[in-house]
């Protein structure tokens, strides 16, 4: 037996070109599993192989634990026992007891196999990860080797796969069997599988990667990618700065006639791609991102890294863009929360959670700045809470926990009854918008646009040729059909 395992070892680790302390691992945990067969009971079993003789001695093992971690008998000493005090075990200690080693069978010696075969793949593929792991979160081209309903799997060459899945593609892309692929390398870790190569089309990492290969510039670091911003598939947002004051950022990122950023777009489904100068002012910078709309103030609020901005009127429906995508992604690229309005609205916050505390659960202002400090800003939080997460907040005792409690299932009917009031109260046709006459409802309609709804979500470009407008006009159309967006 004991020429057999340093036979084993040696032929194997040879085989798979793996380290040999890694396959006597192996082989140790397929004797302890043929070893457990023996008790009925979940008993953990430790078997430890001497690595120049091939001798091996299995040990029966009881861990000391606290009482919480505290289990059953059968692997487990209570830390604070009698038991533990005589062998003079502390918390986290092993006891251990020579046993007889296991006997094989044909049934033991299979389990055994199976072991060390499941061992040796799982090495095989942790020395492939640690071959790939150089290149984690830089970009890779791999082949389509098999696609399911739920994942792509990518061949990377050397042995290596990595899995890509649906969710991490760029909307609309289909791939099949043998097609060319790139994607960010990432590593994850699952249940019962250990690590895994995984790829991503959708990662922010994926744009600033091909800039990389498109701009010379920027592999070299004259040009910096300072942040990006990306909803894949539709659109991305890249601030770049430059080390260097004779080049221009944006035009060596754009290329000559937009050869260099169409390069990039292509390989993302078309995906629209804004390039701005980065700015270390966030108000600077939040100019830049808006333009060409024309932003006329801003309003910073430094301790909630939030700010109020308006624009033109006529600049609001291209600022805030289809879906409230563009403001979306300059909030995402700043850093900062965004409100936006146009050069007339009032962006006061009366909807803010200390307001809505005081005005559904009648609160005061310093019991609703308590109750937000300790992560009940919202009547919904509330309601779910119980006394004694309430009651763990200074200066709420039990009396006013369970008022608070009473009152937030009084103030969730309060708040849905004023939603579905509102609703109501809007009017979603067409006809409800006065820059509409008779004959441009009928336009949008033969275009199977019948609601305010589907019009505000339209783009100013999108709109102009079905009413044949102009840019100003679709703008105010639009404007006026998201008027209910900031009711």
């Amino acid at each position: 037996m004991n020429e057999e395992i340093l036979m084993v070892a040696e032929s194997v680790s040879n085989e798979k070109d793996l380290p040999k302390d890694t396959i006597f691992e192996a082989i140790e945990l397929a004797l302890a599993s043929a070893a457990k067969k023996r008790y009925e009971s979940d008993v953990d079993i430790k078997v430890f192989i001497d690595r120049d003789t091939g001798d091996f001695e299995t040990f029966r093992c009881w861990t000391a634990v606290d009482f919480e971690d505290y289990e059953n008998s059968d692997i487990h000493i209570l830390a604070d026992s009698d038991l533990a005090d005589e062998k003079g075990l502390k918390e986290g200690d092993v006891d251990k007891e020579q046993i007889e080693n296991a006997e094989f069978g044909r049934i033991a010696a299979q389990a055994a196999k199976q072991v060390i075969v499941q061992k040796v793949r799982d090495a095989e593929r942790l020395e492939i990860i640690k071959k790939f792991r150089p290149y984690i979160d830089t970009l890779v081209n791999g082949t389509v080797k098999k696609v399911t309903r739920e994942f792509i799997i990518v061949d990377l060459g050397d042995n290596a796969e990595a899995s890509l899945s649906r969710r991490d593609l760029v909307q609309g892309e289909i791939y099949r069997i043998g097609d060319r692929i790139k994607g960010i390398l990432g590593e994850t870790v699952r249940e019962n599988r250990g690590s895994q190569l995984i790829l991503s089309r959708s990662a922010n990492e994926m744009v600033v990667e091909l800039f990389k290969l498109e701009v010379p510039e920027i592999a070299e670091e004259v040009i910096q990618i300072r942040a990006v911003a990306r909803d894949a598939g539709a659109r991305t947002k890249i601030a770049v700065k430059t080390n260097d004051v004779r080049i221009d950022p944006v035009g060596a990122c754009v290329g000559m006639r937009g050869s260099r950023v169409q390069a990039v777009s292509n390989e993302l489904g078309s995906e629209r791609i804004d390039i701005v100068v980065w700015e270390d002012d966030p108000a600077k910078l939040l100019i830049n991102t808006l333009s060409p709309a024309e932003v006329t103030s801003i309003i910073l609020d430094e301790e909630n890294r939030a700010m109020e901005v308006k624009v033109k009127d006529e600049n609001l429906a291209l600022a805030i863009g289809r879906n409230g995508q563009n403001i979306r992604l300059a909030s995402e690229l700043i850093g900062w929360q965004i409100q936006i309005g146009g050069e007339n609205d009032d962006l006061s916050i009366d909807d803010s959670p200390e307001n809505v505390l005081i005005k559904f659960m009648g609160v005061d202002n310093d019991l609703a700045e308590k109750l937000i400090e300790n992560g009940f800003d919202t009547v919904q939080k509330i309601s779910e809470s119980s006394k004694e997460d309430l009651e763990q907040i200074e200066e709420i005792d039990s009396d006013i926990s369970e008022a608070l409690l009473e009152r937030s299932e009084a103030a969730l009917l309060e708040l849905a009854l004023s939603d579905i009031e509102n609703e109501e109260s809007k009017d979603n046709s067409l006809e409800s918008i006065e820059l509409l006459n008779d004959d441009l409802i009928e336009k949008l309609k033969n275009n199977s646009i019948t609601s305010k709804e589907e019009l505000a979500d339209l783009a100013s470009d999108e709109l102009m040729p079905i009413l044949e407008i102009s840019e100003d006009q679709a703008g105010e159309i639009i404007m006026a059909a998201r008027a209910d967006w900031f009711d």
